[in-house]
This record gives C-alpha cells, sequence and structure tokens, in this order.
C-alpha cells in the first residue's frame, strides 16, 4: 500500500504524518511525530523562529515518521512567517520574523497615511498589517547589514516557511511556493496571479528575493538522496489554512471551515469568484490547480489555542491543556467573567495591531476555574465576530453549518459553547488533523493515486455534530458583552 508524509510546519511544533492511501483513494493517517521549538520574543510585540530549528525540527519528525512505503511528499506551514537565506549557503540572514510579529505596525500605518490601503487590497485582497510578509521583508533588509545590496545583487531568497523547507529538502535546487502562501505576502496580485512589480517597489522589496509560484498539486522536485536514502517528490504544497479548507472538503462555493492551531482561522470558500469585503475580511486564494485560481473569504483571529498556552506558560494555572475543560465545567455560571486576548493586537474583523489583551468582570471570588472559562469563550465569541462578518459578506451563499479541526476542535465543551454562540451547527470531522490531511491529499492527487476534489470532498466523514442548546436571549445578551468588552479593548 502506497503511503504519503505530511509536513505541517506550524507556529510552536513542527510535524510529520504519515497517511496510507485506501483503496479508494483515501487517507488514513497511520503515525504523527512531532516537536515542539522555542518562541523567541526579543521585545513585546515581537516574535521570532530560528529558522535552523524550524528546519531540524521538521527534519527530525520527518526521518522519524518516513517508511519504505511513501511515494510522495507535500508541505503545509504557518503563513506569512518570512525568512531570507542565503543562497550560496543556505545560511538564514537572521531569525524569521513570526506572522504574529508587530514591529512593522509603524510602517503599515506610514503606508495608510499616504492612501496605499487602496491599491493594495484591490491588487492583493489583503488589508496593510504587519501580519503579512512585505514589511517584514523589508525590515529585515535594512536591519540586517548589508543585506539589501546582496538581495538586489540575486544573493540572497525570501520564502515563506514552505519554500524554505523546500530549498532545504531539495538541497537548494528549487525556489518555489505556492498561490496560497504568495498570496500572503502582500506582494502577489491574485487576480493575476503573478508577482506585482509595483507593490515590490512599494514595499522595497527587490523582485530577485522573490520564489517561483506554482499551483498547489504540482511538481516542487525532489528531495535530497542524502536526507532520507532515496529521492522523494515533492508534489503538493499550500498554507495551513488552505490546507485545512482542502482537507475539510470545502471545495463547494459556501462551505466554510475554522481551524484552532495557535490562532483561529475561518475560510469561506466562494469558488471561481473573488469577493470584496465590506467589514474587512481578506479575499484570499483558496486554491490554484492547473492554473485556474479558487477564492475564499478569510478572517484571521491571532490568539486561539495560544490562550491556552499562556494559562500553562504565562501564568502557570494549568499544567496541560487538557485541564482547560474541566475547569470550565467548574467554574461559577454567576461569574461573567470575558478575556479579549488580544496579545499581538486584534485582527479580523478589527485589525487593531496596537490592541491589548483584557479581563473583564474580576471579582474576589474569580479563580482558576473562572479565567479558564473565559479564555476557551473568548474562542467562540472571535468566531462569532468572524461568522456575522461573513454572513454579511457573504450574499446568497449559505453559511450553514461550520466545519472545525485542529487541536481546540478536541474539546467538547469548547466546541458547544461555539454552536451555542453561533446559533449554528458546528461539525468534527473524524480527522481533526485537516492541515496536514490536506496536504497530504495535493500530493496524492499529483501522484494519480487520490481522486480529485469533488470526489474527495465526498471523504470527509462526521464524527460529531453539536447542536446550539442556548436560547436566543440568553446569546444575543452574552455576545453584547463580548462586543462591549472589545469595544473598551480598543479604547485603551
Amino acid at each position: 500500500m502506497s503511503e504519503i508524509l505530511a509536513l505541517d510546519q506550524g507556529t510552536t511544533s513542527s510535524r510529520a504524518i504519515r497517511f496510507a492511501v485506501t483503496g479508494t483513494g483515501g487517507l488514513s493517517p497511520v503515525a504523527t511525530v512531532q516537536r515542539e521549538f522555542a518562541q523567541i520574543y526579543p521585545r513585546p510585540g515581537e516574535v521570532e523562529h530560528d529558522p535552523e530549528e524550524i528546519w531540524a525540527t521538521t527534519l527530525s519528525c520527518a526521518r522519524a515518521a518516513m517508511s519504505d512505503a511513501v511515494v510522495a511528499i507535500g508541505i503545509t506551514n504557518q503563513r506569512e512567517t518570512t525568512v531570507i537565506w542565503d543562497r550560496a549557503s543556505g545560511a538564514p540572514i537572521a531569525n524569521a520574523l513570526v506572522w504574529q510579529d508587530r514591529r512593522t505596525t509603524p510602517a503599515c500605518t506610514a503606508l495608510r497615511d499616504a492612501g496605499a490601503e487602496a491599491e493594495v487590497t484591490a491588487r492583493t485582497g489583503l488589508l496593510l498589517d504587519p501580519y503579512f510578509s512585505a514589511t517584514k521583508i523589508r525590515w529585515l533588509l535594512d536591519a540586517v547589514p548589508g543585506a539589501r545590496a546582496r538581495a538586489e545583487a540575486g544573493a540572497l531568497a525570501f520564502g515563506t516557511v514552505d519554500a524554505f523547507l523546500i530549498w532545504r529538502l531539495t538541497g537548494g535546487r528549487v525556489h518555489a511556493t505556492d498561490a496560497t502562501n504568495a498570496a500572503r505576502t502582500m506582494l502577489y496580485d491574485i487576480e493575476r496571479g503573478e508577482w506585482d512589480a509595483d507593490l515590490c517597489r512599494m514595499f522595497g522589496v527587490p523582485m530577485a528575493l522573490l520564489p517561483e509560484v506554482r499551483d498547489c498539486a504540482a511538481e516542487f522536485g525532489a528531495t535530497d538522496p542524502a536526507l532520507f536514502g532515496r529521492a522523494l517528490p515533492i508534489r503538493g504544497v499550500a498554507g495551513d489554512q488552505q490546507a485545512a479548507a482542502m482537507g475539510q472538503g470545502c471545495f463547494a462555493p459556501g462551505m466554510m471551515k475554522s481551524t484552532y492551531g495557535t490562532g483561529c482561522f475561518a475560510l469561506l470558500t466562494t469558488g471561481a469568484v473573488r469577493i470584496a469585503s465590506g467589514h474587512r475580511l481578506l479575499t484570499t486564494v483558496a486554491s490554484r490547480f492547473a492554473g485556474r485560481t479558487h477564492f475564499a473569504l478569510e478572517g484571521s483571529i491571532f490568539v486561539a489555542g495560544a490562550v491556552v498556552q499562556w494559562l500553562r506558560d504565562g501564568l502557570k494555572l494549568i499544567d496541560s491543556a487538557a485541564e482547560t475543560q474541566a475547569l470550565a465545567e467548574t467554574a461559577d455560571p454567576e461569574q461573567q467573567v470575558l478575556m479579549v486576548p488580544a496579545f499581538t493586537g486584534l485582527g479580523a474583523p478589527w485589525w487593531r495591531p496596537e490592541a491589548q489583551g483584557a479581563i473583564f468582570g474580576l471579582t474576589r471570588g474569580t479563580g482558576r476555574a473562572e479565567i479558564a472559562r473565559a479564555a476557551l469563550q473568548s474562542v467562540g465569541y472571535q468566531t462569532r465576530d468572524l461568522w456575522e462578518a461573513m454572513r454579511a459578506d457573504a450574499g446568497t451563499l449559505d453559511l450553514g453549518v461550520l466545519r472545525v479541526d485542529g487541536g481546540m476542535a478536541r474539546s467538547d465543551w469548547t466546541m458547544q459553547f461555539l454552536a451555542d454562540i453561533l446559533g449554528a451547527p458546528v461539525d468534527r470531522p473524524v480527522v481533526t488533523e485537516t492541515t496536514a490531511l490536506g496536504a497530504a491529499w495535493l500530493a496524492g492527487w499529483q501522484s494519480g493515486l487520490c481522486p480529485g476534489p469533488e470526489e474527495a470532498g465526498r471523504h470527509w466523514a462526521l464524527e460529531r455534530r453539536f447542536e446550539p442548546a442556548m436560547a436566543e436571549a440568553p446569546r444575543a445578551a452574552a455576545y453584547a458583552r463580548w462586543r462591549r468588552a472589545v469595544a473598551a479593548t480598543i479604547s485603551v
């Protein structure tokens, strides 16, 4: 039986998941290896990763999960995170600037004040925000001595994490990315499907830095035989949220998924139609197959699972993430504690990078349980913000059900609250690690082992549906309290 190895390089860990290809072209996970790596916080609002640690953990996971039956590799990755390296040596010129990093907020503000945002949005579907790669590239080129001159001379290469891994895996022979990752740089025209020279000039990014853009299911070269004892083709690449949508079978217009990892990212598939958001959502590339682009509306929440990590590592309130559900179940129902976890600013639909986190409703009786409940509920409230914005933008598309995945989706309590606050069903699939599943499907499809999008969607299997149980009046009251808390956070 053939197998596909998915490399899932995330914000806090690297993973390799090996999938067996079934007789009908479905994919079944058979082995998982995961390694956490360091989060670097030089100053408040700044987040970095060591690219060498990203590579080392990815390679060690891949080797540990590898088998003789693996015939192809798929890659999915944290998006927007920016790496620049030397083409000759392959060595990074500095730490990677993570998608959460806010140090380029002043540069984005200056461009917005100069009236540049309308043009950026028209070409890229994005908003001017430090979340994306363009201002991070410029910052690195200006901060590292000699980097700009070397970039202009063609001696340096830029990539989101997928491109960096492809470079390393292929021994420096391939400098490429896919359309979903390119669409997150703020340098890629999503309508024309190519890098935009005008945007590169606006952001001070030499085009010699940029990788070739390919379809999501395509040939991305073969691994250096020294890495795994043989050369393996890399045949699928997608940014983590687009890969999750593919793993969830969200190919038809109107289908929506929300992934709960470090952050929370909701994608509403709109197909060949590009919808311009009137509620500060992003218009992005959902996929590109055979040169044809499909679009999505996306809402990005910067802190979801990271709030549980903060309870564990920052406040030391818990020893493991699993404790939060048990604590939330014992919280005093009379207390109305709210947490707005704007640790790295607020994402969609607010886009306030300067915002900071806050907790409201504390009393003398507030304890660990109430704080844990507020942390989990914050994820549901933030998703409701996205849900409302997407419903307003979607027009005739029906948002009847939300499909969920990622680590937090395994919490029954959290998913039930999500259904309650949305007032809509929430579907959890049998395979919740849909990000890796999407990458494996891309590689399997390109290899001729898995079916195309229409049939692949029929392999999706429901594990549990969460139906809303909260009455409309308390739902409306709870959401109104949340909106007041967000407004107070923004006004500070």
